[in-house]
């Protein structure tokens, strides 16, 4: 087998074993691209010959600003092996993170999606004074395209690429990653070769034998997705990238996916949608859907709930879960979810319906996987993010931190070795800020984010994320965030899942308007009283949400309320909603908690 010590080698592996007609693929006004093993290989050194003409020399720094798309990964692979570093940037992200990362990392290149992009970045570079070359992957009139680096390439055959990979050493920066985070300026995370291959290498042996064909949405530009592309390239597998977010669900049926990466906010959402279509069943059917539900919900790993409910479960999946299982292609050996905290009831439920979602955690620090639950029995627990993986040592601190050390951890924060030394100690041990535990000493379990966590009027800590997590339960919220620092009792913000809350309206012949008069109804408002009553229970006095306001708007990346991640700036959110938080701890009625 080929000897893989820096993520190029792939090429050499996937040449060897791997010939293929359709080793990616993209699609483009509803059509299909795609590209063999062969015609993979040409594009990536033609991009890295055409660099090498242009005087991008090793170590120099060449972005990539745009979604999933096959070009995204010719790109990437023509960048890194000739020694230069890769520099991802969300296409989302803000023009003032824009300027900085630019500057920070002194980019050379640019390679961005469209015209928008194009004209976006070039009144960026006229406030800044910076000179570099912005090539397109769409093709617009007068403007520079990504073919032009390719022809350039063909011009010049007799540039020997080998010469150039044989300088680059494992330990070699590979890419520069600024992690948007939820506050504050961006970081470049210094990671190499070797930091990446190890990952590759061992959450590899997660995957199933014959998983040969994926899908992929998230952003490449995420070290999450990108890793599982190596990884896919690794083992053979075919990577189709859907069109859209929106085409995500047309996109599996025509690919019959053997799996997928996502986040928990996607899984909802497609778990939301199958029980608002069971809700327009009507009798027997209905009653069937439901009886499923239920089932599954009460799934236990390595049929611990017994032969009774293992018989019902048998039935319940050839009646309901099959429909399950057609809806995503019929096809699905595993779906792996990171990002956020996934809901133990999702996994419960995809598990019972033999759609396996295991979850993984990890940071763009650490390349990123630190854990995994696994396909084999013992190797997944539920409420955990699985066993640490290969080479990789996690730590609990005596605050409660997750510690890790491994190849994995990441050469530094760009630039800022002040950072770095707070972000890994003398030991090696790099500080992640999620606050967990060691479940039965192997599996880890993340309980929340250390700087998340807030403190009361009272003194009383708050996990939000662990309300939060809970508050999603119910199919009548969308979206939540948990708030208290320094106040006197926790509040919340929610978003109501307006389609559910459409259809309630309905039934209680309640008449429905726009979403921002849905929220002041007062009937609406008692019953998301109710919602966040019921599932307070299961939490101590002191963190039970007392005081809500409903928002009419679904957060976003656009809005500037998620990261690119999905994840909450929290931030951004409070500084929106001043105006609110002043209303809901107006009243004094409540006494310290």
């Amino acid at each position: 087998m080929t000897s893989i010590t820096r993520v190029f080698d792939l090429l050499k592996h996937i040449q060897k074993n791997f010939q293929k007609e359709d080793m990616i693929a993209g699609k483009h006004a509803g059509k299909w691209a795609k590209y063999s093993t062969n015609q993979f290989l040409q594009l990536v050194d033609e991009t890295s010959r055409g660099l090498l003409t242009l005087g991008i020399k090793k170590d120099d720094k060449v972005a990539i600003m745009s979604p999933n798309r096959p070009e995204w990964t010719i790109c990437d692979f023509g960048i890194i092996q000739i020694g230069a570093v890769q520099v991802p940037m969300y296409p989302t992200l803000a023009e003032d993170d824009i300027r900085f990362i630019l500057k920070d990392a002194n980019i050379k290149t640019l390679f961005v999606h469209d015209k928008i992009l194009f004209d976006k970045l070039n009144n960026i570079l006229s406030d800044i004074h910076q000179e570099l070359k912005i090539f397109l992957f769409d093709e617009a009139p007068g403007l520079p395209h990504w073919h032009e680096i390719i022809e350039l390439g063909k011009k010049h055959p007799d540039i020997d690429l080998q010469k150039h990979k044989d300088n680059v050493t494992p330990d070699d920066l590979l890419t520069l990653i600024y992690t948007s985070g939820t506050t504050g300026t961006p970081k470049g995370v210094m990671l190499t070769h070797h930091n990446l291959v190890s990952n590759v290498l061992s959450a590899s042996e997660m995957y199933p034998e014959h998983f040969s064909k994926a899908l992929s949405f998230l952003p490449l530009s995420h070290i999450f997705e990108r890793m599982v592309i190596y990884l896919y390239l690794y083992r053979g597998s075919s990577i189709y990238y859907a069109e859209s977010i929106d085409t995500i669900v047309a996109d599996i049926n025509e690919v019959k996916p053997h799996g997928f990466t996502t986040v928990p906010r996607l899984l909802e959402k497609i778990y939301d949608r199958i029980v608002a279509k069971g809700q327009e069943l009507t009798g027997i059917k209905r009653h069937l859907f439901f009886w499923a539900l239920h089932l599954g919900l009460r799934y236990e790993l390595a049929e611990k709930n017994g032969w009774w409910y293992e018989l019902q479960l048998w039935i319940a999946n050839k009646l309901i879960f099959s429909k399950w299982r057609k809806a995503l292609g019929n096809h699905i050996m595993v779906i792996v979810s990171g990002g956020a905290a996934l809901q133990p009831r999702l996994a419960r439920i995809f598990w019972a319906a033999k759609i396996p979602v295991i979850e993984g955690y990890g940071l763009t620090e650490t390349s990123p996987v630190i854990s995994v639950n696994g396909l084999r029995e013992g190797d997944t627990k539920f409420t955990t993010v699985g066993k640490p993986i290969g080479g990789v040592e996690v730590k609990i601190a005596p605050d409660g931190e997750i510690l890790c050390k491994g190849p994995n951890v990441m050469k530094g924060y760009y630039n800022h070795p002040d950072l770095t030394a707070e972000a890994i100690d003398t030991d090696g041990f790099f500080h992640t800020g999620d606050i967990g535990e060691l479940v039965d000493g192997t599996y880890l379990r993340i309980t929340d984010r250390k700087k998340e966590i807030f403190k009361t009027a009272g003194g009383k800590y708050v996990a939000p994320q662990a309300l939060e997590n809970k508050f999603k339960e119910s199919i009548f919220i969308e979206q939540v965030m948990v708030f208290g620092e320094n106040r006197k009792f926790p509040a919340a913000f929610i978003v109501p899942a307006f389609d559910v809350l459409k259809g309630w309206c309905a039934d209680k012949n309640i008449t429905y308007t726009t979403s921002t008069e849905m929220i002041k109804n007062p009937a609406v408002i008692t019953k998301y009283q109710r919602e966040i009553e019921r599932y307070n229970a299961s939490f101590g006095q002191w963190e039970r949400v007392k005081k809500f306001e409903l928002l009419p708007k679904e957060w976003s990346i656009d809005g500037g309320e998620l990261t690119p991640k999905l994840s909450l700036k929290r931030k951004i959110i409070l500084q929106k909603n001043e105006n609110l938080i002043d209303e809901i701890y107006l009243d004094t009625a409540y006494d310290k908690v």
